[in-house]
């Protein structure tokens, strides 16, 4: 079975670093087109450069639905129909729930969970407006996070935000069912990202990764050949599902 995305388009939020940049490469790895999308264009445009032709960076902010229509606009016109697309922009905070403000827990909320249905249902409109219902070829997979099944202190709206995301995902591949859309959820475990390195490289942080039952972190392309068969043909009939790639960190 190929995971082949030779034709396709996929637009990933969050695409500067971390995994979203790891997600990139692939895509382009598996022969198709990537819209890099994030705040800080200069990174994106680097990527897009190490990419090559297959690429295209443009300016998103997730929580403001003009800057997210905008990305599309751009995208469609360099690449036509974008056919994938991978919400991954997100955020935490750190902290006991009796001490995080509410400037950074409304930060949580917008970016993770409100930023992935906007960027969703953004995605979701352009591909029935396509006509992705005769075609199905509509892919959208939110990424989340095994701490929506686990219990923590430190990172309670972080992990509640990603409990939602999961629950999202099956509330729109029910409502696009009909329309050629498949959403699924990506639950990866702790993976080495620009959010947590300073925690992971502290000794409690080091203690943490001795406590996994592999006593490591998740590689971050570990998570690709499950990415690539969800944006690709291979997927066709999977929609509503959550799949977990944590190398057995919340058994």
């Amino acid at each position: 079975m190929s995971f082949t995305l030779q034709g396709r388009t996929t637009l990933i939020a969050g695409a500067s670093s971390g995994i979203g940049a790891t997600f990139a490469r692939a895509v382009a790895g598996a022969g198709g087109r990537v819209i890099l999308a994030a705040r800080r264009l200069e990174r994106t445009q680097a990527l897009a450069r190490e990419i090559g032709s297959a690429a295209l960076a443009v300016p998103m902010d997730v929580t403001d639905e003009a800057s997210i229509a905008a990305a599309f606009d751009t995208a469609q016109a360099h690449f036509g129909i974008v056919h994938g697309v991978v919400a991954n922009a997100g955020i935490g905070t750190g902290g006991r729930s009796t001490d995080v403000p509410v400037t950074a827990l409304r930060g949580v909320i917008d970016t993770n969970l409100l930023g992935a249905y906007l960027v969703a249902r953004e995605g979701a409109r352009r591909l029935i407006a396509s006509g992705s219902g005769h075609r199905h070829d509509g892919r959208i997979v939110l990424i989340g996070s095994i701490t929506a099944r686990q219990n923590g202190t430190g990172d309670a709206l972080y992990a509640a935000s990603k409990a939602a995301l999961a629950h999202l995902g099956r509330q729109f591949a029910r409502e696009w069912v009909r329309q050629g859309i498949n959403v699924n959820t990506l639950e990866p475990g702790w993976i080495p990202t620009g959010i947590n390195s300073t925690w992971f490289g502290s000794e409690r942080g080091r203690r943490d990764i001795a406590g996994l039952h592999r006593r490591r972190l998740l590689a971050a392309d570990a998570l690709n050949p499950m990415l690539l068969y969800l944006l690709s043909d291979a997927s066709a009939q999977v929609t509503g599902s959550t799949f977990t790639i944590d190398d057995g960190q919340s058994l």
